[in-house]
């Protein structure tokens, strides 16, 4: 026992687990403020210019389409085909499941149970004598019946549904895993960790957690919109604004050189 007015061994740890505590706490704060910052801005960011982008794309689509067709050029066919593919709707759910169902929408099985054809019987499982014996064996040993209290009936009910999974797949090797698992008997109580132990583990976690967060940070920051939020991180509002007249102004020369396309 340390004596009175002494410090215990494990107080400047537990210090250096509240401090770190509280710089994690600090840190998440900063990171999902940053998060919400950025969910926000691209929000704003879709709302106010997403048409723009469409409409230059759709300009940028019809002006290569114009020049394939007059120039009868493979390469500019191609181009015009991958500036339409920007603009085109996404496909409908049934064309990405094209093939995988019919024309109903269902799956093989479950026309043929509709229609009264032959469904594809399940492959069969023929266990073999070895793990029929296997199974008798552990079934008899660990019956859940055969517990005096809950504790040991839950342990025997959890093991007997791995047997019988196994059994089930005619899974011998496992059989004799379980078996063997069967005969060393229940796994004995972990050792609590102590004081101390505990401590260093609460580091270790609090240490991995604020490298996760970095990671989370990092990506946050390097994203497309958190680029666009450090140009500008005390008035995102007027960076939108700028990127709009930017958007305005290609938009119209977009639309000058259509109309000159269209005109020739």
């Amino acid at each position: 026992m340390p004596e009175d007015g002494a410090a215990r061994p494990e107080e400047r740890l537990e210090r250096a687990v509240r401090a770190a505590e509280q710089a994690l706490i600090e840190y998440e704060i900063a990171v999902e403020t940053f998060r919400i910052e950025v969910e926000n801005f691209s929000r704003l960011h879709h709302q106010k210019l997403g048409p723009m982008y469409t409409r230059l794309d759709e300009l940028d689509a019809e002006i290569a389409e114009i020049r394939a067709a007059r120039s009868g050029d493979p390469e500019d066919r191609r181009k015009a085909d991958e500036a339409r593919a920007r603009v085109m709707p996404m496909p409908a759910v049934e064309e990405l499941f094209h093939g995988w169902m019919d024309g109903d929408g269902l799956f093989p099985e479950a026309a043929a149970m509709l229609t009264d054809q032959q469904v594809r019987p399940p492959q069969r499982v023929r266990p073999s004598d070895e793990a029929r014996k296997l199974y008798r064996e552990l079934a008899r040993k660990a019956h859940p019946d055969l517990a005096q209290d809950e504790t040991e009936r839950a342990r025997r009910e959890e093991f007997i549904t791995r047997v019988n999974a196994a059994y089930g797949r005619g899974d011998e090797p496992l059989l004799r895993e379980l078996a063997e698992e069967w005969a060393a008997g229940p796994k004995p109580p972990e050792q609590q960790p102590s004081e101390s132990e505990e401590l260093y583990a609460r580091l270790e976690w609090l240490a991995q957690r604020k490298e996760l967060l970095t990671v989370v940070a990092r990506e946050l920051e390097e994203s497309a919109i958190g680029a666009m939020l450090r140009l500008a991180p005390d008035d995102p509002d007027r960076l939108l604004e700028e990127i709009a007249e930017q958007l305005l102004t290609q938009v119209a020369e977009r639309e000058r050189e259509l109309v000159e396309l269209r005109g020739q």
